[in-house]
């Protein structure tokens, strides 16, 4: 056979027999590490998408979130027009039942992302104004139901102030809203909501209560001005009548004064058609001064005073 040099040839080597398919022999905790790199890459990337699609569409309609957009108690985002239908139609769904007007929204003040395109999938269409965070879900963002701004939770906890930094108007710790928040933030967004509805119930009372004053208030002082005028009226009226009386006493006295002053003997040589010569009480002596006396009208010579009843 050939066997040169002392070779012994074997039976494999002789007699061709089916080969055997290979077997893979893997590492157990390779496999483990596999299936769990899989799982949390597959789970991550649901996660990721969920989170992008709850911050992009509308809670009611499943939609893209159109301008203008609204929150309600709960953090959730809607497009106001989406919730006017469904008010109008009264065909709210169940996890929306606390919806009950367009009191139990509210209209959020956004920023845009410059950076932002429709077609974009990356980038978050609105951003934090104070700090440029992106509203994509990867931060935590809150609005403040007293003014309707938005910013990121990291930006609110760093300025530490009960007021708005956007709009200067002050908020309680009620009306910080978590915007889609996980189940441990809607459980706190709905005790925040009950305190709230209840703290705007009682300043609407109030409210109530001091119009009701100042209109009693009003009521009243308008009811003193009419007394006050009434007052003012009666008394001119009183005035009024008491004047023509004044008047007749006054007319009244100056007649009785004008009789008394007629009789005395002295007046009534004022008037003008009084004469000493006439006069019977006067003496001869008296009327003899006067140029109307006879002696003065018949001498020849003349009077002693500038007077001449000659020179006419």
């Amino acid at each position: 056979m050939g066997c040169d040099g002392g070779t012994i040839p074997r039976r494999d080597e002789l007699v061709r027999l089916k080969k055997k398919p290979e077997t893979v022999r893997i590492n157990q905790k390779k496999l483990n590490f596999i299936i769990l790199y899989q799982f949390f890459f597959c789970y991550q990337k649901d996660k990721d998408a969920d989170r992008l699609y709850r911050w992009r569409h509308c809670a009611l309609t499943q939609n893209k979130l159109q301008q203008p957009i609204v929150m309600c108690g709960l953090g959730r985002l809607y497009s106001k027009q989406n919730i006017i239908e469904k008010l109008l139609e009264k065909e709210l769904p169940e996890n929306c039942a606390h919806i009950k007007s367009l009191k139990d929204i509210k209209d959020l003040k956004l920023t845009p992302n410059p950076a932002y395109s429709e077609e974009d999938e990356k980038n978050a269409p609105f951003v934090c104004k104070l700090i440029g965070l992106e509203m994509s879900g990867q931060f935590r963002f809150v609005g403040l139901w007293s003014c309707g701004c938005v910013m990121a939770e990291r930006a609110l906890k760093e300025i530490n102030a009960k007021v708005c930094s956007l709009c200067q108007k002050p908020y309680s710790e009620e009306d910080v809203v978590i915007l889609n928040g996980n189940e441990e933030d809607l459980e706190v967004m709905q005790s925040r909501m009950l305190a709230r509805t209840a703290r705007m119930k009682a300043e609407k009372k109030d409210k109530k209560i001091k119009v009701k004053i100042e209109q009693a208030e009003t009521v009243t002082s308008s009811e003193v001005k009419a007394d006050e005028s009434k007052k003012i009226e009666t008394s001119s009226k009183m005035k009024s009548m008491k004047a023509p009386t004044s008047l007749a006493s006054s007319s009244l006295k100056r007649e009785i004064i004008t009789n008394v002053i007629g009789s005395d003997p002295a007046c009534k040589k004022t008037k003008k058609d009084y004469s000493v010569a006439k006069d019977k009480n006067a003496t001869e002596v008296y009327k003899s001064i006067f140029t109307s006396h006879e002696s003065e009208t018949k001498q020849e010579r003349a009077h002693w005073v500038t007077y001449n009843p000659h020179y006419n």
